[in-house]
């Protein structure tokens, strides 16, 4: 087999320049400070979005991102790694707008092979429009692991031996978009998006990624440990078996407990002929 992925090696700070294309928004979106900051904003006539000129096959990535101040209610700013087509994989953080002073909703899922319906809510433990905070996407072999400032907040683990499917043979590129979502975002659509506060704006800096990027349209990352053991940087080796240790386990449980607003592996109503086989392993 040919070595067809390299790695981008981030231990330099992204470049919206470099990195991403912007996508759509008709002017709405904008790479300020010579790539080192790039801003997304929603009107009545459109939103905005962003993709990586890279598709990635596990990585580590992390985002800074200052969202939505005010009364944001309506708007949904989503940020995930996703592939494309009906069987898509896709791991994703979206933002629920919020009345002002009413908290913002963190929604997590994970697709693959096109099946989703694996949310979890959180509120946050600080405002997330008051300055920039690092969401990260920890995607290996072995697991997906979700966090806020190095926190964890959830994993999702390669279960396929019990049957499960994990997103492991398409590569996904970066996505990110400000969108009004009014019809289900706030209160479940009950508070509609207050135009009179637009344009809404969304700011993004420091994107880094330890990743294989995929060059020539693989979809294996077999080969990664062999691209990465030419690099002589040990923390770009990390994330391909990184694990959460007892300290990291103990801090997603403590967001978990006391920050956690819907789990779908607590539904057992949504799912009357028992719930999926990942929440009851």
């Amino acid at each position: 087999m040919s070595l067809s992925l390299g790695i981008l090696v981030a231990a330099v700070a992204g470049n919206f320049n470099r990195d991403f294309d912007v996508t759509w928004g008709d002017g709405r979106a904008k790479i300020l400070n010579n790539g080192g900051l790039l801003t997304l904003s929603l009107d009545k006539a459109s939103g905005s979005g962003f993709q990586s000129k890279n598709e990635y096959l596990f990585g580590k990535i992390d985002m800074q991102i200052k969202l939505v101040a005010g009364n944001s209610a309506g708007t949904v700013t989503a940020y995930y790694l996703s592939s494309q087509g009906a069987t898509h994989d896709e791991i994703d953080f979206e933002f629920l707008g919020n009345l002002s002073g009413d908290p913002y909703i963190l929604h997590t899922n994970v697709f693959s092979q096109g099946k989703g319906n694996r949310e979890q809510q959180f509120y946050l433990w600080f405002d997330p429009t008051a300055d920039f905070h690092t969401y990260s996407i920890l995607w290996n072999p072995q697991r997906i692991i979700f966090s806020v400032d190095g926190t964890p907040i959830r994993e999702f683990k390669n279960l396929e031996s019990r049957g499960v499917s994990f997103p492991k043979n398409q590569p996904m590129r970066i996505y990110s978009s400000l969108w009004n979502a009014d019809d289900w975002a706030t209160r479940g659509g009950l508070v509609k998006t207050d135009w009179s506060h637009a344009p809404f704006t969304a700011s993004y800096r420091n994107f880094n990624a330890n990743a294989c990027v995929v060059s020539s349209g693989s979809n294996s990352c077999s080969t990664a440990r062999t691209a990465t053991s030419a690099n002589n940087n040990n923390n770009n080796k990390a994330w391909l078996s990184q694990e959460l240790d007892s300290t990291s386990l103990e801090r997603m449980r403590w967001v978990q407990k006391k920050y956690m607003i819907y789990n779908y592996c607590a539904d057992a109503k949504r799912f009357p002929q028992g719930l999926p086989t990942e929440c009851t392993i």
